[in-house]
């Protein structure tokens, strides 16, 4: 396996073509959705450099409930339209946010957090959840880090039953 370390943007693809296969191996005839997240979140946080927390959050009764994660303790109930996590669900599009302080809104639940991914679970048009990864350093993701999850969030979506 990788080892956490930095990854020059010119060796991205590589690595996320690295990653999307372990994640396929790891899901392989599992289609439980919770123990899908509990390791894609796991192998997220343990792949990737730079990270503070790792997870997933699912829509329940019209609000996001933490899921399956890596990292410290977070918030559980995240309204749509709050924080990143919010926006990207009420949006419905991927957010690569550079520096969370800056983000209109956003939900301190790691006082250390700087920047933030987040990318929208959507099956049959609706958003079923969100992976949300965040980072300590300002401007840690860009658009090879997003297109590379958005590609998790397609084989996390295939592997696991609705």
């Amino acid at each position: 396996m990788f080892q956490a370390q930095a990854i020059a943007s010119s060796d991205k693809s590589g690595f996320y073509s690295e990653l999307t296969s372990q994640l396929e191996g790891l899901l392989a005839g599992e289609s439980d959705p919770v123990a899908n997240a509990a390791n894609t979140s796991a192998l997220l946080f343990q792949m990737m450099p730079d990270l503070n927390w790792a997870g997933f959050y699912i829509m329940r009764d019209g609000e996001l409930v933490l899921g399956p994660f890596q990292g410290k303790p977070a918030c559980v109930r995240i309204p749509v339209g709050r924080g990143v996590c919010g926006a990207a669900v009420a949006r419905r599009q991927s957010m690569l946010v550079d520096d969370v302080h800056a983000f209109p809104g956003h939900i301190a639940c790691d006082a250390a957090s700087r920047s933030e991914l987040v990318v929208p679970l959507i099956r049959d048009g609706e958003v079923i959840g969100v992976i949300d990864l965040d980072s300590p350093s300002p401007s840690r993701f860009d658009s090879a880090d997003q297109a590379g999850i958005e590609r998790i969030a397609e084989i996390y979506l295939a592997a696991s039953a609705s």
